[in-house]
């Protein structure tokens, strides 16, 4: 007989007591019913309201979620946001967009001697009985002016403009291993992006076509020819800068530079003086400024003791102590002035030779 807690028969099979509950799986848990639409009315809202058995309640406000897609939104637009001015103010991009890039104009006259070449076994010796007696060494014989705002740049962009184009000064006439030949880049990273094209074509096909010459760009020797006997390069000159219009800074270097060179691979033979005057236009945007970049627009050398049957374009070829050049052309040029050469060769003057 069955206790007073069980069915007459016994439990029955798939009960509570026995077998698995069919419905153990579903469970209503508090957030199951809050968020059920439809909510049963108790049974004294029933009698006083005599409403009906249920009733709808309204939906659950999702606050979270909303808080979330806002969050969303607010990332994509800050997102394109900084895709657009990235793609505007990129560093590889010029800021005149319709500005196409203008060739550098380049002109590079050689200086004939009349006479042999002189020389001496010391180049200290050679430096203190020339022009160049008095010019400093290096970087130094290239000071900054006094940095000074114009009409639509500040101070620190005009000393930007200035520091930049004395840097190019720097690497491309005064670094060693540019003068040997065996260097470029260094050059090359101060230039504007827009002018690398005509760069890196005048290395590749150079010519004397006033567009595509190495040495409008650089001061390199002939490694086959000479080498430098002394490191401290002697420097005079300036530089100036101006405000073009209300977007370019232009600066203007003019450097006088004399280099104490021997034959290459003899540590023993005689020292000469080779002098060089180069006359570089430089121009800067505000993105070169932001960038220490430059546009060069015009290269104007003068260059010497060479000889005029020799091609001073890729490489210049010195006429070393003892050479000399043969006939020349009548008038001399000086490089120590500020003159002009008004031919495609000249003759070095007299006076600017070291007097030994």
């Amino acid at each position: 007989m069955a206790g007073l807690g069980g069915p007459p028969g016994g439990t029955p099979e798939g009960g509570p007591g026995g077998g698995e509950d069919e419905y153990r799986s579903v469970v209503f848990d508090e957030s199951f019913v809050r968020a059920a639409r439809l909510q049963e009315f108790s049974a004294q809202e029933r009698i006083t309201d005599h409403a009906p058995a249920v009733r709808r309640r309204p939906p659950l406000r999702r606050a979270g979620l909303s808080r979330q897609a806002l969050i969303l939104v607010l990332l994509i637009a800050v997102a394109f946001g900084t895709a657009i001015y990235m793609g505007v103010r990129h560093p590889y991009q010029s800021s005149t967009g319709q500005r196409a890039a203008e060739p550098v104009r380049m002109t590079v006259v050689p200086l004939a001697p009349r006479k042999r070449v002189p020389g001496a076994d010391d180049a200290a010796f050679l430096y203190a009985h020339s022009p160049a007696a008095h010019f400093r060494t290096a970087a130094q014989g290239i000071p900054l002016p006094g940095a000074r705002r114009t009409a639509h740049f500040s101070e620190d962009q005009v000393f930007n403009a200035l520091t930049t184009a004395k840097n190019y000064i720097v690497r491309s006439a005064l670094d060693p291993e540019v003068l040997g030949g065996e260097e470029v880049r260094s050059v090359r990273v101060l230039l504007d992006p827009d002018q690398l094209h005509q760069f890196d074509e005048s290395f590749e096909k150079p010519a004397s076509d006033g567009r595509h010459t190495p040495t409008g760009w650089l001061v390199r020797f002939d490694p086959a020819r000479a080498e430098l006997a002394d490191p401290e390069i002697r420097v005079d000159g300036s530089l100036r800068a101006v405000e073009s219009d209300a977007s370019t800074l232009e600066v203007t270097a003019d450097h006088t530079m004399v280099y104490a060179l021997r034959p290459a691979d003899d540590a023993r033979g005689e020292v000469s003086l080779f002098t060089l005057r180069r006359e570089l236009h430089f121009r800067f945007d505000r993105d070169d400024l932001r960038l220490h970049q430059t546009r060069l627009v015009a290269s104007y050398v003068q260059a010497g003791p060479l000889s005029c049957a020799e091609d001073a374009a890729n490489q210049l070829r010195p006429l070393l102590a003892g050479q000399e050049a043969g006939a020349g052309v009548p008038a001399g040029t000086d490089p120590y002035t500020s003159g002009n050469a008004t031919a495609l060769c000249g003759t070095l003057a007299e006076n600017a030779r070291p007097k030994v």
